[in-house]
């Protein structure tokens, strides 16, 4: 008999037929002459409820075996079930224990475990609800989003792990090298000398797959790509990992404006979709996790975005009367205690900023005509702030040039970019999204460590 999941029982198999399931064994209750098994195999959020009669031949030996955090196969009959908790159960006519577990010592009880606790056995927190429904909101929105670029024409666009330049210029960087880490080789000045490095210089893991994107856009039109991005920033807070993934679509013939409709049309989509495919789950998050998920969701499906301009913003901060721990004026970067007082307090729903001081931005935003600012912008979301960055970018190669010799970069890495200026240049534009940040948003997670399958951040990377 070929194995059925349990997800697909519960939708499509009825009462009277036989099945067979395999998983997980999350708890075992004994009666006189049979036993309760409830079953999971990952694929929902719900057990299985298995019947084990104590006429089966083997019962006694199997039962005695059986404990939670056991692996086993289970051959049986379909039945409507008596109990209020599920329409259908499974009465068991073999079994068989594929994988013993140790329950004496097994981390996993049937009994509430902080997350803080999960995250020292991230192997086998995915067996737990809270983990198993964010990882399939998290499948769900993966797809989703290609799914989304892929019927607008995108092309799906693999940028490198390993790149040369800094995409944000913020210097917060993992260095990639072969040298011996203990006798390196050294220049006359005594410096590590990396042209006997692999690549002959200076290599790291890459904040972003945006310069490389853009070329491309600049030859098919509108790219995307989807993939691990890596920062060396010493943040231990709810907010920040080491290695994240991010979404960047990027456009040709394109300009802010554009950027900020394909960011809310793209995220009203993802949350529909979610909230089609994973009902069980978001049901789970909106009962356990946060009372009113679901209703927040789809208040943003429902709702157009605020786009209030970065000069707006200090304005409203301003005339606020709030004593923030970080003062607000024009020219500052403003802070998750800003953004979160214009979500959640002034426009109470999720908002795009746009045009910010050119002074607080990378090199690559396009400059506005006013001089001052640049065609940038940022979408806010209530409870985790930034949740996309985007700009329309600087296509003119003589004032990128005079930008990157202001900012002091070395314009050596950058000679291909700079190139794109020169052959053919056209107005294009696109934006990146923190795909973890929109997990926390979706699921009303705390800590982004829990929505990613191992977290890497400071002094942390057991697994």
């Amino acid at each position: 008999m070929k194995r059925s999941k349990i997800k697909t029982i519960k939708q499509e198999k009825k009462a009277g037929e036989e099945a067979l399931v395999k998983g997980w064994v999350r708890t075992v209750r004994h009666q006189k002459n049979f036993s309760f098994i409830e079953l999971n195999d990952g694929s929902t959020l719900s057990c299985l409820q298995i019947i084990a009669d104590s006429s089966l031949p083997n019962y006694t030996a199997i039962v005695e075996r059986l404990a939670t955090g056991a692996s086993c196969a289970v051959a049986g009959i379909l039945v409507e079930s008596l109990g209020t908790k599920q329409a259908i159960e499974l009465h068991a006519k073999e079994i068989e224990i594929i994988g013993e577990c140790d329950s004496q010592h097994y981390p996993l009880q049937k009994k509430r475990h902080s997350f803080e606790f999960l995250r020292t056995i991230a192997h086998l927190r995915p067996r737990t609800n809270t983990i198993g429904a964010v990882m399939r909101v998290r499948n769900v929105l993966a797809f989703a989003t290609h799914v989304f670029f892929q019927e607008r024409g995108f092309i799906y666009l693999h940028t490198p792990i390993i790149t040369a330049s800094d995409c944000e210029g913020a210097g917060e960087l993992f260095n990639v090298s072969t040298l011996d880490k203990e006798d390196p080789p050294r220049n006359k000045r005594g410096e590590i000398d990396h042209s006997h490095d692999f690549f002959g210089k200076l290599a790291y893991l890459t904040v972003s797959g945006q310069l490389n994107g853009e070329s491309y856009a600049c030859a098919l039109s509108d790219i995307y790509t989807f993939g691990p991005t890596f920062r060396a920033e010493n943040s231990n807070t709810s907010r920040h990992l080491a290695e994240f993934w991010m979404i960047e679509p990027e456009m040709a013939f394109a300009d802010l404006s554009d950027t900020m409709d394909l960011a809310q049309i793209y995220l009203k989509y993802l949350i529909g979709e979610v909230l089609i495919k994973c009902p069980e789950e978001m049901e789970f998050f909106d009962r356990v996790i946060r009372k009113g998920t679901i209703a927040r969701l789809q208040e943003m499906i429902d709702k157009p975005f605020q786009k209030i301009s970065y000069i707006e913003a200090v304005e409203q901060l301003a005339k606020s009367g709030r004593v923030f721990e970080f003062p607000c004026h024009f020219g500052c970067d403003l802070q998750s205690e800003h953004e979160r007082y214009l979500c959640e307090e002034v426009y109470k729903g999720p908002i795009i900023l746009y045009d910010f001081p050119k002074a607080i931005k990378a090199f690559y935003m396009r400059e506005n005509e006013d001089g001052k600012t640049v065609a940038a912008m940022d979408v806010l979301f209530p409870g985790v702030g930034e949740i996309i960055g985007g700009s329309q970018r600087e296509d003119r190669h003589a004032i990128l040039v005079e930008k990157m010799d202001r900012m002091g970069l070395d314009k050596e890495p950058y000679w291909w970019y700079l190139e794109l200026r020169k052959y053919g240049s056209v107005p294009h534009a696109g934006f990146g999204l923190g795909f973890e940040r929109l997990i926390q948003f979706v699921t009303g997670m705390e800590n982004i460590r829990d929505v990613i399958p191992f977290p890497r951040t400071p002094n942390h990377a057991p697994f």
